[in-house]
């Protein structure tokens, strides 16, 4: 079996993985109607009781997953509006749509929570309120605190994301300094009725972290917002109002974000349309119909990119050798989401860097392929949804003049991909599920 062989498998896992997680096929199957009753998960509501049924929310997939309830509702929807991603539009006759900056928030993306937030205000007990969140959310859907600007937000995120702060980490601090996050969003919607259809990008599911849990309890708090800036030393680089407004938080002058038992969710469902452990099963059953041994890890692997990399490597080389911990021809299959401490000025992001780190521990392996790749088609700031290699990479890189050590001191993943065209290139895929990483032995 020849490398390129290989490398045309990987994709095609890949992609059978993400048809897996398709939004709209996700939300048909949790979501029927039958004459004026809408069944969600077991849960009916008779459409005649409902004076009004809107749509909201934010994210990545947010557009195909308004479109997937506009064909379901059809005019039984009074209206909407969802804000989505730079260029992840789908066309929509009925839901008014936002186009946003992510991962760093912007003043498009504050626009369009303020009409998400004018459309929900004035709603009662005979309304129904659709919320469809999806990875990207929590930047989506910006409101920053009273005396916290836009600008000050942004440099909030930026930090957390430079200093390798998790997902959790991250979305529990953008939560205390925003008006919708952490549950305010479904206190804003209250009296109406709200049910939340969630495309999950976060390890576990947990649903107060998803796009900062916006229609949900929250289970963090001010106290817990301090934890994470004491872990990384960030008092004296993050913005003097937000350090002002935690602390305040923190000494209870400002109210917490409503938790379990608040009122506000006795109208609320929650419902999960897709995760990242479907998208793995289903490259689990399509590399066994291409003859691969699988192997599925975990849907929960986080942690420092370059180590995990470094245990991928390792691995490769124990089924080339000896045939553990799966025979070949072997394919290992993982997800979750990794983080990446940046050490230089270069471009790339988790899964370009992943594939990088295991460059040199592959490298001779004549049957070997590692390929990662972001399931939303993005992978950091860049065009390139992840990164393929195998066990010629090296020395192809190295007959161009490309030192994968000295790319990798820079995180310039990119462009050591690039030049050799071993990006994977993907476009908005429209769904979000974390990463799916594939180590083939053939």
């Amino acid at each position: 079996m020849s490398t390129a062989a290989l490398r045309k498998d990987a994709r095609r896992i890949f992609d059978a993985a993400l048809q897996a997680v398709d939004p709209a096929a996700a939300i048909r199957r949790h979501v029927v109607l039958e004459g004026n009753l809408l069944t969600i998960d077991g849960c009916g509501y008779d459409l005649e009781q409902f004076e009004n049924v809107y749509v909201v929310g934010a994210g990545k997939a947010g557009s195909v997953m308004a479109g997937a309830m506009e064909s379901i509702l059809g005019d039984l929807l009074t209206g909407g509006r969802v804000n989505v991603k730079y260029g992840h539009s789908t066309p929509l006759r009925r839901v008014e749509v936002v186009e946003a900056g992510h991962p760093i928030p912007d003043a498009a993306g504050v626009a369009g929570t303020e009409k998400i937030v004018e459309l929900l205000a004035p709603l009662g007990e005979g309304d129904l309120v659709f919320c469809l969140l999806s990875g990207g959310g929590s930047a989506l859907l910006p409101l920053p605190a009273d005396g916290v600007t836009l600008q000050e937000k942004q440099a909030v995120t930026e930090l957390l994301l430079q200093c390798g702060a998790s997902i959790n980490e991250t979305n529990t601090v953008r939560k205390h300094i925003s008006r919708v996050k952490g549950g305010q969003l479904a206190r804003l919607a209250s009296p109406a009725r709200m049910v939340s259809l969630v495309l999950s990008d976060v390890i576990g599911d947990p649903r107060d972290i998803i796009a900062s849990g916006p229609t949900v309890p929250d289970v963090s708090t001010f106290a817990d917002c301090r934890s994470v800036i004491d872990k990384y030393d960030l008092r004296d680089s993050l913005p003097a109002a937000v350090i002002r407004h935690l602390d305040a938080g923190s000494k209870g002058t400002v109210p917490d974000t409503p938790g379990t038992g608040d009122p506000v969710f006795c109208r609320t469902q929650t419902v999960m349309v897709a995760n990242n452990r479907q998208a793995l099963d289903a490259a689990r059953i399509e590399a066994k119909q291409r003859g691969y041994n699988p192997l599925v890890l975990s849907s929960s692997i986080d942690g420092e990119t370059r180590e995990i990399a470094r245990v991928y490597a390792a691995m490769a080389r124990e089924i080339e050798g000896y045939g553990d911990p799966v025979r070949r021809p072997a394919c290992v299959i993982s997800g979750g989401e990794t983080t990446v401490t940046l050490k230089g000025g270069g471009k790339g992001g988790r899964n370009q860097e992943f594939v990088l780190a295991t460059v040199s521990g592959i490298g001779g392996l004549e049957r070997t392929v590692v390929f990662s790749a972001g399931t939303d088609g993005t992978d950091g700031p860049t065009d390139a949804a992840g990164a393929v290699a195998d066990g010629h990479t090296l020395a192809r890189a190295a007959e161009m003049g490309l030192d994968a050590g000295a790319c990798m001191d820079r995180s310039d993943a990119y462009h050591f991909f690039e030049p050799l065209g071993d990006l994977v290139v993907t476009g908005p895929t429209h769904t979000n599920v974390m990463d799916l990483r594939l180590l083939l032995v053939g």
